[in-house]
């Protein structure tokens, strides 16, 4: 049981760490800084590593993908060094705030990105064991589909499965919440991969 004062020591932290590094809007900064342009604006409207890469800049894209991921890992871990005894359930605390803060971080008005790569740092964080099958069902389903948003929910709908086996409650618990949210975020993108519409990686950019 949780005390009020465990309560105000260790998890609002947890909360403000993760959700105050998730919410850092990589892609939209980097696409700034050296495109001169606004993510929104172009492809899916989404400020993460899919739609930077449809500016034609893959090293860009790969840069903003790895730090939306770092942010996510950074979160939990520093809630595991600063509270390595007192509970459980902090870094998965921290790991989810990190994701919805990327998902909806307020320097873009509550809007940002669809939290595959928070999740995957998040997630390597938590387990590495977990993280490393999640990476590989993304990784196939990339190259055999490219479909980015298909290898993102199968990927979710995976990690579950893994923790289940690899992991303890608290990490299953985390995975079932994390994919669920993740689904709601891209139920557009499960419309058009079931009408045929959605866009493979490398296609012509368009405006969702």
């Amino acid at each position: 049981m949780y005390s009020l004062e465990n309560f105000c020591t260790s998890v609002i932290p947890s909360v403000l760490i993760g959700f105050g590094l998730g919410a850092i809007p990589f892609g939209f900064l980097l696409s700034k800084i050296f495109l001169g342009l606004d993510p929104r604006k172009i492809g899916s409207g989404n400020i993460g590593a899919t739609n930077v890469l449809r500016t034609g800049h893959k090293y860009l894209a790969i840069l903003t993908l790895l730090l939306d991921a770092l942010k996510g890992w950074v979160a939990v871990f520093i809630i595991q060094k600063i509270y390595p005894s007192v509970h459980e359930v902090e870094p998965y605390i921290a790991g989810l705030s990190a994701i919805i803060g990327h998902m909806y971080t307020p320097w873009l008005r509550f809007k940002g990105g669809k939290g595959a790569s928070t999740t995957a740092g998040a997630l390597f964080a938590l387990s590495w064991p977990v993280g490393l099958c999640t990476m590989f069902t993304w990784l196939i389903t990339i190259i055999t589909t490219r479909y980015s948003s298909l290898a993102t929910l199968l990927g979710a709908i995976g990690m579950s499965i893994y923790a289940a086996y690899f992991g303890n409650h608290y990490l299953t618990i985390w995975c079932l919440v994390v994919a669920f949210i993740v689904a709601l975020k891209h139920k557009d993108n499960i419309h058009r991969l079931i009408q045929g519409r959605e866009l493979r990686i490398g296609a012509k950019q368009q405006k969702d």
